[in-house]
């Protein structure tokens, strides 16, 4: 079991998206929740382990009882269980174990409340998207964003030891953005996905009805977005312009997807879907730093 091998399973990739939101809910929560002290380096070091761990050990479950189809998509079957580089039960192992001393280490150095969530991040991920949905229904991938939320609500409550709706709000942000995200993704990929028989929403209703569901889902998240901004206590001006902005460029790629429902333009959408979730929890963490509200 080498070190290359460790990383792959372990999904790097995600592990920093997911880490940056819970370290830039963790700050907003800090700053924006009347009385709630002053964090120090430690606070977000512990958080920043937890995550890691959580989503190396969920990823690599992941792998684990991916193992069978994996083999049958070209972007899986180098991975290191087809390719034979890493035996399957050491995959079992790793992602099991570290899965759990994520939540322990959580409960330990951070509190109860973030524990509770980053167990959710990983059951949410592990039994209800990989193993209940992603074979059967085509919202497998809406309800395992839920997933992506618990990181963020993970690392509120890591500051504030409880949830209110603010911090709800935010990590339901992951929820609300996941399908448009990966469904372009999907599209992407639809050919693979048939050929392993994943009942992706592209593979089942085709490319041009699944675009059109990419542009309702990224309707929806504007205005989800700006909720943030208009409930009391809530987000000020630098998250309202940086999340009008960068919601509006998806919104334009997202319509012309419509036009072009093809895999190659899926592409470009989805690498203008990726990086939102990074600017809207900076933009979340800038907020607070510099917080100017919306309404006196």
């Amino acid at each position: 079991m080498g070190f290359n091998e460790i990383m792959e399973i372990s999904k790097p990739r995600i592990v920093v998206l997911l880490v940056i939101t819970a370290v830039t809910s963790m700050y907003a929560a800090s700053k924006l929740v009347p009385g709630v002290p002053e964090l120090d380096y430690w606070s977000y070091l512990h958080i920043i382990i937890a995550g890691t761990l959580a989503s190396a050990g969920s990823s690599a479950l992941n792998h684990y009882y991916d193992k069978d189809i994996d083999p049958k998509m070209k972007r899986t079957s180098t991975r290191p269980i087809p390719s034979g580089r890493m035996a399957a039960s050491h995959v079992l192992i790793y992602g099991f174990t570290v899965s759990c001393i994520s939540v322990i280490y959580g409960y330990f150095a951070l509190n109860a409340v973030s524990a509770f969530f980053i167990a959710v991040g990983i059951f949410s991920y592990v039994v209800i998207y990989t193993i209940w949905l992603k074979r059967l229904n085509t919202s497998n991938i809406v309800i395992g964003g839920i997933a992506g939320s618990a990181a963020a609500w993970a690392g509120w409550s890591a500051a504030t030891g409880s949830m209110d709706l603010l911090g709800f709000l935010v990590g339901f942000l992951v929820f609300v953005w996941t399908p448009s995200h990966f469904w372009c993704l999907a599209m992407k990929l639809k050919d693979e996905y048939a050929q392993a028989k994943i009942p992706m929403l592209p593979v089942v209703i085709g490319m041009q009805k699944t675009s059109k569901y990419i542009l309702g889902n990224t309707i929806i998240l504007i205005p989800y977005s700006l909720i943030l901004s208009f409930i009391p206590d809530g987000m000020g001006i630098v998250y309202t312009v940086i999340a009008l902005v960068s919601g509006g460029l998806m919104l334009v790629y997202h319509y012309k997807l419509t036009k072009n429902p093809t895999s190659e333009f899926a592409w470009k959408a989805y690498k203008v879907t990726a990086p939102y979730l990074t600017i809207i929890f900076v933009a979340v963490a800038l907020d607070a730093a510099f917080h100017v509200p919306l309404f006196k």
